[in-house]
């Protein structure tokens, strides 16, 4: 789990999902005929080619964030590059395809299946007969069996991270030869193909030493289409080797090497040769582009972005005049800083013409990110709040807001257990229900949360007494990336055809920008990096401690009648992309609200004082957005995958809505909420960090949603090295955004992170990877009973049933798909943007030349 990347199955096995209220639910979808999974939502761009096609030989240089710790992917300190090379030197009897679907691996297993039942489930293999461990030993039962006795959890001297499944096997033994291996399970166990893979040879599973530590840092015998060359520190290279006794489809790379290269250094990298293939963030996604549609204008044109851009003529002639001018001391300045300005623009020219040799290829990640809610203690504890919040989102919106300036498909996530195209998926979102203001605004009325009161009254001793000093000082974040119209400086948004997610084009990264009114065209900063440090070292110098409470800024709260202005928020840069939809909110409030208040506001306001949306014009607004949906189009999805939100109608789930003819208060944002004199205001948590704008833009948006109904959120942002230990896991939030993997085994995978928090012996409260808090029976025995069922299709049920109960609870909301942006070289083939398969590493590599790729399924 993280807010920033993916770990690897072996890991994400021992965090699961979340749990949910104990909620009455109509029938799902997968009582249907038809599959309710539909297909991925965008399908993976690896530039496939046939292996004809390929050349023989060359080495690929494959980024990772770090040298894996480990190389047991068992333990708990595994990471993504452990997969990596676990995927690529070990046997895996199933891997995932382009669906996220597992799939018999026919070079390890001819055959594998249920052959008993009763009266205990037995799971027959039988082995490709030409599999061998690299030092020449047939793979087989002494292997599975080795694997068995150390990840059952039997054995405390192992030092496992995980033992799901494996504790569920009573014995493993040798079939009728060598070839097969039987497995008798003393409990029924659904997701049995998730075991063994990978499997490890019994020299590292034979004793507690050689797992704990015989396998960290090497691996002596492998059987995959690589193998284990050097591990080197120094270098921060894990070197892999074409394995001579491979008896699948050789290899094509003679080597692959996992080259550790930070984030935010991968630009360079790419451009200085030294990395072939990398996943990156928009802003690196950008400048490739940009490399790419300039090439055909010769290197001795100058660019239209990067440090130089800004600077036009007139101030060129400035700065010259100054240069040669009579006050020396400006003039040495000045030259200095056009001899910087100079070796900015020649570094990125030269990176630019480097990286036209690479192109972006795009996915969407197997991982979703949510929002999650503490349901500990405070107003999140109440299910009628946690339900509140989640009616005032616009999840289409804020899928817009991520995905679409990649150019990748904006569709919410309908479940909590599975991705669409994955068997498990099918949308419950119906049982909560979509954004409903004034049904967010009734179940909060329901709760006690009203408006007016002491909370008005502190308000106004807030501001006398803060006359002369405000929260958040001018020109720091809060100020200056308000949202609203008066934030012009994203003319150019990131709605771009390029596709990135970048807001400029004209040499900073996109993810960040400076809006202080001040003049940056001298500024020397290269495209590849961030302006955040600028906006934040604004931020320390102004007394700013990284907090803003949305709707204490005198604006939102204090709107006369008839005025709707959006609230100013920390958001990181002016992206034209969240304007534009922030305008048709402020649109779509005036419009809904408008006639509601019209009668109330004629009897304050004078005749003409405002102008106001005439009756066929708000009749329009509403029709239109009854028929498309806040923050749509209109598209009708007919896949079933997306259509499960019809399913469920008002009343559908009990407690999801507010008790009937309760009433909602009269405005969107009548004033602060509160309860026995206490404010309703939330801590919002989210990471600081350069590669988690995306994150912030969507916070900031969610709490501008929030103060629609009168909810406050005090916006934190924390370092990201503590943001999940300090903050995440210890329950120190109200709400947080972060990602979960999608697992093609929900019912094992999930369950400890929705199942039922229970004290533990010392009085805490043990919470296994249930960050939120809340949970129920209900779900515990849904997980229960689908993880003891054979039955294929019946065990999805029970799981979708599951996820219908966890979406009614409010635990935690899914919001979208994480973006997946990878640079490759142009000449790379099969590899790239993988989406949910598993990759073949056998088939990756260089084009002959001549040679093209096939269309990618994705274009």
């Amino acid at each position: 789990m993280s807010h920033d990347g993916v770990g690897p199955r072996a890991v994400m096995r021992s965090v699961a999902f979340l749990t949910a209220g104990v909620l009455a639910v109509p029938a799902l979808a997968g009582c249907s005929e038809k599959d309710p999974a539909g297909k991925p939502t965008a399908g993976q761009e690896i530039a496939p080619a046939e292996r004809g096609q390929i050349a023989d030989g060359g080495t690929l240089r494959w980024a990772v964030d770090a040298l894996p710790e480990t190389l047991n992917a068992f333990q708990a300190d595994a990471d993504a590059a452990t997969s990596k090379v676990a995927g690529a030197v070990l046997p895996s009897m199933y891997r995932l395809d382009a669906n996220g679907r597992a799939q018999r691996n026919p070079d390890y297993l001819e055959s594998a299946k249920v052959v008993d039942r009763e009266p205990r489930q037995v799971v027959l293999y039988k082995l490709n007969q030409q599999a061998v461990w690299s030092d020449g030993r047939e793979i087989g039962a002494a292997d599975f069996a080795a694997q068995w006795r150390a990840l059952s959890g039997k054995d405390t001297a192992y030092w496992t991270a995980r033992n799901a499944g494996y504790d569920r096997i009573e014995k493993i033994e040798r079939g009728a030869d060598d070839l097969e291996v039987r497995v008798t399970f003393s409990k029924p166990y659904a997701d049995w193909q998730s075991l063994f893979s990978p499997l490890y040879p019994k020299d590292v599973m034979g004793t507690p030493d050689a797992f704990n530590d015989g396998a960290r840092r090497k691996l002596k015998v492998t059987a995959g289409p690589f193998a284990l060359d050097t591990v080197d520190k120094d270098s921060g290279e894990v070197r892999l080797k074409r394995n001579p006794r491979w008896w699948g489809r050789p290899a094509k790379l003679s080597e692959l090497v996992l080259r550790a290269v930070p984030r935010d250094k991968r630009t360079a990298a790419l451009a200085d040769g030294k990395i072939d293939l990398a996943e990156i963030d928009s802003s690196e996604a950008h400048r490739i582009t940009l490399a790419a549609r300039d090439k055909g204008k010769g290197n001795g044109a100058p660019l239209a972005h990067g440090p130089g851009a800004a600077l036009t003529p007139g101030k060129s002639l400035r700065s010259w005049a100054i240069a040669h001018g009579s006050d020396e001391e400006a003039a040495d300045e000045e030259i200095l800083a056009r001899k910087k300005r100079g070796k900015a623009v020649a570094k990125y020219a030269d990176e630019q013409s480097s990286l036209r040799g690479f192109e972006v290829r795009k996915s969407l990640e197997p991982a979703f990110t949510q929002l999650a809610l503490n349901g500990e203690e405070g107003p999140l504890a109440d299910e009628r709040v946690r339900r509140a919040v989640a009616r005032a989102l616009d999840r289409d919106e804020l899928a817009r807001v991520v995905l679409r300036p990649l150019g990748l498909p904006a569709e919410p996530v309908g479940s909590h257990l599975a991705l669409s195209g994955q068997h498990a998926y099918a949308d419950n979102s119906g049982a909560l229900g979509g954004q409903d203001t004034k049904e967010a605004q009734a179940l909060l009325a329901d709760a006690g949360w009203v408006s007016g009161g002491p909370v008005k009254e502190e308000q106004k001793e807030k501001k006398a007494a803060g006359a002369g000093a405000s929260k958040e000082p001018a020109g720091s974040e809060a100020s200056e990336a308000s949202g609203t119209p008066a934030d012009s400086d994203a003319a150019e948004g990131p709605d771009s055809d390029e596709g990135s997610g970048s807001s400029e084009d004209s040499g900073s990264s996109g993810s960040s920008s400076s809006s202080d009114g001040s003049d940056s065209s001298d500024s020397s900063t290269t495209s590849g990096s961030s302006d955040s440090s600028s906006s934040s070292d604004s931020s320390e110098s102004s007394g700013d401690d990284g907090t803003y409470i949305v709707g204490e800024d005198g604006k939102p709260g204090d709107d006369k009648p008839g005025e709707n202005r959006a609230p100013a928020l920390l958001v990181p840069a002016p992206l034209a992309e969240l304007q534009r939809v922030a305008l048709l909110d402020q649109a779509y409030v005036l419009g809904v609200h408008g006639q509601a208040d019209k009668a109330k506001k004629a009897k304050k306001q004078k005749a003409g004082k405002k102008q106001r949306i005439g009756k066929k014009g708000l009749a329009e607004t509403e029709k239109q957005r009854k028929k498309d949906g806040p923050g749509t189009s209109g598209k009708v999805e007919k896949n079933l995958a997306h259509e499960g939100r019809s399913q469920f109608q008002h009343g559908g789930a009990p407690g999801a809505y507010a008790p009937k003819g309760t009433a909602a208060p009269g405005r969107a944002a009548a004033g602060p909420l509160a309860k026995n004199g206490k404010p309703l205001t939330l801590r919002f948590v989210l990471p600081s960090g350069p590669g988690s704008q995306s994150l912030r833009a969507v916070g900031e948006r969610i709490a501008r949603m929030l103060e629609r109904i009168g909810i406050r959120t005090e916006i934190s942002k924390v370092a990201d090295e503590s943001y999940f230990k300090d903050h995440i896991a210890s329950g120190q939030y109200d709400l947080a955004l972060y990602s979960w993997p999608a697992s093609a085994f929900p019912a094992t995978d999930a369950r400890p992170i929705y199942s039922k928090p229970v004290p533990a012996a010392d009085g805490s409260l043990n919470v296994e990877q249930n960050y939120t808090r809340v949970g129920t029976d209900q779900v515990d025995q849904l997980f229960d009973q689908a993880i003891a069922e054979l039955d294929p299709g019946e065990s999805r049920s029970l799981v979708r049933k599951a996820d219908a109960r966890i979406w009614a609870a409010a635990g935690s909301i899914p919001l979208y798909q994480r973006p997946q942006l990878t640079a490759a070289r142009t000449n790379l083939a099969n590899a790239g943007a993988f989406g949910f398969q598993t990759p073949l590493y056998e088939d990756m590599g260089f084009l002959k030349k001549g040679a093209m790729p096939r269309v990618s399924p994705s274009s």
